[in-house]
């Protein structure tokens, strides 16, 4: 199964459009990718040749941000500041997926405490105590 995901990912990833296909499949102008490029909301592979070669990826991209400039009226700097942000959030799930996983892994291998342990703490309620004992024996003011 997770085979399948990653040849998903490289089929997304792989470029393989032109310029003008590209445009096309994201209904803008070739020209519009080239400003997005230089924004650096872009950024498809090239040739040997230097040609621009866009993924399916890239054309995603595309449509993201003609959603958020058409649909929302969202300016460039905008878009790529939405953009990075959703990149560091995905990053941050990513972590948090494999932080859980190695607290799993170290809970089955031994209890994990989570705070002082309570064979030397004991929490007593507020309203019960008469004095702070860590004032008992210093002059009362």
């Amino acid at each position: 199964m997770a085979a399948r995901g990653n040849r998903s990912d490289r089929t997304e990833d792989r470029a393989v459009y032109i310029i003008s296909v590209a445009a096309e499949l994201a209904g803008v102008h070739p020209q519009t990718l080239r400003i997005y490029e230089r924004k650096g909301l872009l950024s498809p592979k090239r040739t040997s040749g230097n040609t621009r070669r866009y993924s399916e990826r890239d054309i995603d991209r595309l449509q993201m941000i003609q959603e958020l400039t058409q649909g929302q009226g969202i300016n460039l700097a905008g878009v790529k500041m939405i953009m990075e942000l959703e990149a560091q959030l995905e990053d941050l799930r990513r972590r948090a997926v494999e932080l859980e996983a190695e607290l799993r892994r170290v809970r089955r291998g031994r209890p994990v405490a989570l705070g002082p342990s309570s064979a030397t703490v004991d929490i007593v309620p507020l309203r019960t105590l008469s004095a702070f004992p860590w004032l008992s024996g210093s002059p009362s003011r």
